[in-house]
């Protein structure tokens, strides 16, 4: 609520400050529609339609409680497989997990806007310089392509949607990795 100290022009000034931030919210929300983010990064429920969005962990990630089924790894070596929530991808990079995107500190609640910025134009994991690369199925490379205040907007909506506690699994290695490693 605004105090009695503030003039008529401050009022308005800050006024339009909260029109623009919640323009912003809402293009970001829109953003986050288009460029299908649910997609791959919230858990699913299944419908008579197919797998939707399960509205109650919405872009909250892979399940940390979800176990992958077992699959042929020779198989992994030509296709990409996914999961039943599209939430884990298994390919020849290894398996890979959805990130969560929701505001609770297991999502990207203390990340900075920068951090954000980051993840999507430089493709590092947690938006930080020296970590490892975005995985696929992340299409980064593209969202790259985005303008600085749409990648801004789509941050300003993640942070206002609800927060879901789920630590996401970190990603596995390729089986040929694994062994090579362990040599």
């Amino acid at each position: 609520m605004l105090g009695a100290c503030y003039s008529p022009k401050e009022k308005k000034i800050q006024n339009l400050d909260t029109a623009a931030l919640a323009d912003n919210v809402k293009r970001g929300e829109l953003l986050v529609a288009a460029i299908g983010c649910n997609d791959c990064h919230s858990p699913k429920v299944m419908t008579p339609e197919g797998p939707k969005p399960d509205p109650g962990r919405l872009l909250s990630g892979h399940p940390s409680n979800e176990d992958l089924p077992p699959y042929d790894p020779e198989t992994s070596k030509a296709y990409v497989l996914f999961n039943m929530n599209f939430t884990a991808a298994v390919g020849p990079w290894g398996t890979s997990f959805s990130a969560n995107l929701t505001p609770d500190e297991t999502g990207i609640g203390k990340w900075s806007e920068e951090q954000f910025m980051n993840s999507i134009k430089k493709g590092v994991w947690k938006g930080l310089e020296g970590n490892r690369f975005l995985l696929p199925p992340m299409p980064w490379e593209q969202y790259s392509n985005f303008p600085d205040e749409d990648i801004k907007a789509i941050f300003a909506y993640l942070k206002t949607i609800k927060p879901v506690n789920n630590v996401v699994p970190l990603p596995i290695p390729p089986p040929a990795a694994e062994t090579a490693l362990s040599k």
